[in-house]
């Protein structure tokens, strides 16, 4: 089974209007144990999101006249920040509830955020998933991803006799041997199992009846060739 965004998400989220004091929105952080806040507006769209960087923003500027470690801020607009929607990072960096957990992944590490709201096609916040919410797919059990493995990618997905290949995950550690009609195919069941949520790496014995690693297809007399280009 391919996990998404929806499966781990946090769908009781705490947010906040942009037009909630500055202190409230401190308080609601330390209150709920969270490092931010999606802010949304009457109609429950995403504006924004307030995280704990944006308000210490504000502490910052308090010491705008002294160097910190060599640097001076001149920020007017954080400094005299009063709301959520004054210090709100806009528009959020977010994502929708199917893309993938390496999507989000990807998405986390290539915009340096912790966590991101989710939200539908409309823009209504639908949760916020968090770097440890990603984690949760290291989390099942060893038996789970090996049923996923039998059932969704040998049986579903590549129609093999679960009984060829025996599937042995060990602290999310797979192991597979027998053999398979192919080497193209023992290469493919190894991809589509290092994808399986939870597979921690894939140490692949299959052995297979047909080497078609050189196997090159001739196409039929007076077939159209294509270019590179056109290919």
């Amino acid at each position: 089974m391919s996990w998404n965004v929806s499966d781990v998400m946090t769908k009781d989220v705490v947010s906040v209007g942009p037009d909630e004091d500055f202190k409230t929105v401190a308080r609601l952080m330390q209150l709920h144990e969270v490092s931010a806040l999606p802010v949304v507006d009457h109609g429950g769209k995403l504006v924004g999101i307030v995280s704990e960087s944006d308000l210490l923003a504000k502490e910052r500027e308090r010491g705008a006249n002294r160097p910190l470690l060599g640097l001076r801020w001149n920020e007017d607009s954080v400094a005299s920040a009063r709301t959520a929607g004054d210090v709100m990072t806009s528009p959020a960096i977010c994502i929708a509830p199917d893309a993938s957990i390496p999507e989000a992944a990807r998405l986390m590490y290539r915009e340096a955020v912790k966590r991101l709201p989710v939200i539908d096609h409309k823009g209504d916040l639908l949760g916020i998933v968090s770097r440890a919410d990603l984690l949760k797919t290291f989390t099942r059990s060893d038996e789970s991803i090996r049923r996923d493995i039998i059932g969704e990618v040998l049986k579903k997905s590549l129609s093999i006799e679960p009984r060829t290949v025996r599937v042995d995950v060990f602290n999310g550690l797979v192991r597979l041997t027998g053999e398979v009609e192919s080497k193209s195919l023992a290469t493919l069941v190894l991809r589509m199992v290092e994808r399986v949520e939870g597979t921690v790496a894939v140490d692949s014995k299959l052995t297979s009846r047909l080497d078609d690693s050189k196997v090159r297809v001739e196409p039929p007399a007076g077939a159209l060739q294509l270019s590179a280009d056109e290919r």
